[in-house]
């Protein structure tokens, strides 16, 4: 399944000044000013539903991308995740954080698509209501 993203909510612990989608609209979601922001960028202070709702109005028909854990995690807990795409690279690691926080409760996904293929596996779920 091909998607085209055309704004992102964005969470940052530091400032990120890439996007795996170069044109895309970033919106920002942070408790603090950004050290610079350029014109594709805004900064939402207010909470990842007034973030999702403002890339949402600038994405119009398009899909609107989630990157980082506490994002994704803060947007699953809120119920404003309608589907999850993974990319699963066999890789073990010994230490690290976990991509995704503490969620209050279960979140239940529903497979929908997994593609196989050269050093990573792309998995695609619904999110179950």
């Amino acid at each position: 399944m091909s998607k085209v993203f055309s704004a992102h909510a964005v969470s940052v612990d530091g400032y990120i000044s890439g996007s795996p989608h170069p044109t895309a609209r970033l919106f920002v979601l942070s408790h603090r000013p950004a050290p610079e922001m350029t014109e594709r960028q805004t900064l939402v202070t207010t909470g990842i539903a007034d973030a999702i709702a403002a890339a949402r109005r600038a994405a119009g028909d398009k899909d609107v991308g989630l990157m980082g854990g506490g994002v994704v995690t803060e947007a699953l807990a809120a119920g404003l995740v309608d589907e999850v795409v993974l990319h699963q690279v066999p890789v073990l690691l010994g230490g690290g954080r976990p991509f995704f926080q503490a969620l209050p409760g279960h979140v239940r996904l529903r497979l929908v698509d997994a593609v196989a293929a050269p050093g990573v596996t792309h998995l695609h779920y619904a999110v179950e209501r």
